[in-house]
């Protein structure tokens, strides 16, 4: 379980891909620090396993394995080497809760349609399929990439949220772009109503073009 708030930008070392999987190498200074085979990080929102830590000097070296899955389902099918990746590490019991509850399962991945400067602050407009738009509320919670953030407007197929420049600075939107594609987990609350009162997430069929 994780909050939303990312801890740093960790870069992209590697990528090697085979039949059996992907394997992820990604540096990290905060998030490597006591990190220990087997444990969880949030990689853009996306939980993975450590399933080898190398400390050195700069920065920790650390190893992850993904399923074609969730390769074909996230935005890490489009990171190169050198590209910055949102890491967190899982909440711990007594934490203070400062963004919301994010497993870092990704539902879908959008898209972001607009990027502008207002002052010091970032207005990030990005596009969802209908499953997920049914999910979000104004002022609800959503998680971009990992990062929890609020929504500020919502229109039929995207929606609109702020980014402060602290959040701007120490997390890898700085280097997104419009067209680029964000991983999107919806309110875990807003999915367990909607499987409630109506058809679950992924049952819901798609509408016909």
């Amino acid at each position: 379980m994780f909050t939303g708030i990312v801890e740093e930008a960790g870069t992209v070392q590697s990528i090697e891909k085979s039949a059996a999987g992907i394997r992820l190498v990604v540096g990290a200074k905060t998030c490597g620090r006591g990190l220990k085979i087997g444990d969880s990080v949030a990689i853009n929102g996306c939980c993975l396993t450590a399933v080898k830590v190398t400390p050195k000097k700069t920065a920790t070296s650390i190893q992850f394995d993904l399923l074609h899955e969730t390769w074909k389902r996230t935005n890490l099918k489009f990171v190169q080497s050198g590209s910055l990746v949102n890491l967190e590490r899982p909440l711990s019991i007594g934490d203070r809760l400062d963004g919301h509850f994010v497993t870092g399962h990704i539902d879908d991945v959008g898209q972001i349609e607009r990027l502008d400067r207002n002052g010091n602050d970032h207005l990030v407009e990005v596009s969802a399929s209908p499953l997920l738009m049914r999910l979000v509320v104004p002022k609800g919670s959503v998680a971009v990439d990992g990062i929890s953030l609020t929504v500020a407007e919502l229109r039929k197929d995207r929606f609109t949220v702020w980014i402060i420049p602290h959040t701007w600075k120490v997390t890898a939107l700085q280097q997104r772009k419009v067209g680029d594609a964000v991983n999107l987990e919806m309110d875990l609350l807003g999915k367990y109503v909607a499987r409630f009162v109506g058809p679950g997430l992924r049952e819901i069929p798609k509408p016909s073009k």
